[in-house]
């Protein structure tokens, strides 16, 4: 089962990214950290993991500057709305046309 939140550590770790980078993308607004019940421990859900994963790609490999990594990840998550948007229209749709062909035989 994956894990829904991450400690900044552990991204740290699995992303081989640095802590000033998190820091970076969390205080341009870029990613959103949370924080454990206790209020000491900033966590990570994992929609934010991913936008790191990317910003670094985008940064690193693309050599893109930090606000057009902004406007692609939020172009990004316009597209992931738009598709589920898409998909449950398709969803309905099927439904409706289950309703008006009957039951099959």
């Amino acid at each position: 089962m994956e894990k829904e939140v991450w400690t900044v550590k552990e991204v740290i770790e699995v992303l081989n990214v640095d802590e000033g980078f998190i820091a970076t993308l969390e205080k341009e607004d870029v990613i959103t950290l949370i924080t454990d019940e206790t209020g000491r421990e900033k966590l990570l859900p994992n929609q934010e993991i991913d936008k790191i994963r990317v910003a670094r790609i985008l940064m690193e490999e693309m050599d893109i500057n930090l606000p057009g990594i902004e406007v692609i990840l939020r172009m990004r998550q316009n597209m992931i709305d738009m598709r589920r948007q898409f998909d449950e229209i398709l969803e309905d749709l099927a439904r409706e046309m289950q309703k008006r062909l009957g039951p099959r035989q």
